[in-house]
């Protein structure tokens, strides 16, 4: 009787999950936002090396991606929009800050 149960707890917590509206334009606009960030991160850790170059070629292009996606999640609400907007400023503070 307790395993029936337990597995029916699990049942019900699967289908609770399932039940969560997930929208893949956030998820994919998420995922773009986490490779921007990556990107400048990256760009930085390269400074002194031979990929120097590429690093910030990959940073300046991630910003005018991030930048069109904060004009186009407008349309999306200001919630999202705003999530872009941070993350846009984020990247521009990795790209010009000067740690040393």
């Amino acid at each position: 009787m307790a395993l029936r149960d337990r597995w029916s707890f699990r049942y019900r917590l699967a289908m609770m999950l399932f039940a969560i509206a997930v929208n893949p334009l956030l998820c994919a606009l998420g995922a773009v936002q986490i490779l921007g960030i990556v990107a400048a991160a990256s760009s930085r850790m390269a400074e002194g090396t031979r990929y120097e170059r590429g690093g910030h070629w990959l940073c300046l292009l991630s910003l005018v991606v991030m930048g069109g996606l904060c004009c186009w999640s407008l349309q999306l609400g200001p919630g999202v929009s705003a999530a872009c907007a941070v993350t846009l400023t984020l990247m521009t503070l990795i790209a010009i800050m000067d740690f040393a």
